[in-house]
């Protein structure tokens, strides 16, 4: 789940909310609008649930209207501070995962793994982001065949990370496997009005290189040739989509307890298609 381009995009992409048909050269391929009230749309949506990666302290709920909800033309993404059970607790385990029987914080995560995938094209995500130390919000993509070859051999594309250390930075980041190891490229870019209103988080993703975004600014490139290696190339394969609200772990450090509840808030989801 980080180099400065010009700006190259069509001026439809604005900040604010566009038509989901006005984008040039673009063909509107899957949307999620959010516009109904409740639970994430199963048909959509799917979720992760538990202490998941990266030693975070968050412990994420399935279809708990708590920490995830459509209300009032937004997914609600809500990180807690309260003592919830861990279903994963091994008494005498020293898994960072299993060793304590409840979680200080809850929080969600949902994704579209075996529901929706992508391979190429425009994938772009209007959203509020929420603030505090330990917050770390994300709006990301992963191999659909992760479960088969593993990290970081399946790929991932970090559309959008935010830690809440670093309040005026968005990060777009690729990650991919290297020989045995695992590589990474990305940049951020500042703005000083994150948290005042809604943003734009893109990617344009063909065949040689994908182009991340910040509202009309593109701020990193990445050439596709770069993660080739004996198993093919991951990024010439498709993705799911996956949404959260992590808190704490070793990038964004501790979480501020005092600053939750906070609100992950996304307008909507939209894929498009290149006009050939």
């Amino acid at each position: 789940m980080k180099k400065l381009f010009g700006m190259i995009t069509c001026a439809a992409l604005i900040a604010g909310a566009a038509s989901a048909q006005e984008l040039k050269g673009w063909k509107l391929a899957w949307q999620e609008e959010f516009n109904y009230t409740g639970l994430p749309d199963t048909s959509k949506w799917g979720y992760e649930v538990g202490h998941i990666r990266n030693q975070e302290q968050q412990y994420y709920t399935r279809a708990r209207p708590e920490n995830v909800r459509v209300e009032n033309g937004n997914l609600v993404i809500r990180g807690l501070k309260e003592t919830y059970p861990n279903a994963a607790y091994r008494p005498g385990s020293e898994r960072w995962n299993e060793a304590d029987s409840i979680a200080h914080y809850t929080s969600a995560s949902i994704n579209t793994l075996n529901k929706y995938a992508v391979k190429y094209g425009r994938i772009e995500v209007r959203a509020k982001l929420p603030a505090g130390a330990g917050i770390w919000p994300a709006i990301w993509m992963m191999g659909i065949n992760r479960s088969h070859v593993g990290w970081p051999h399946c790929g991932e594309i970090d559309i959008m990370e935010f830690i809440g250390k670093e309040p005026q930075n968005i990060h777009g980041t690729i990650h991919y496997a290297k020989g045995n190891g695992h590589a990474s490229s990305g940049s951020k870019i500042s703005s000083d009005a994150l948290h005042k209103g809604y943003h734009i988080y893109a990617i344009e993703w063909d065949e040689e290189k994908i182009d991340i975004y910040f509202d009309s600014t593109r701020y990193h490139r990445f050439t596709l040739d770069v993660a080739d290696n004996a198993n093919g190339n991951a990024f010439r394969k498709p993705f799911y989509l996956l949404l959260n609200l992590a808190l704490g772990g070793g990038w964004p450090g501790p979480v501020d307890g005092n600053a939750l509840p906070q609100e992950f808030l996304v307008d909507y989801v939209r894929v498009y298609e290149a006009v050939k």
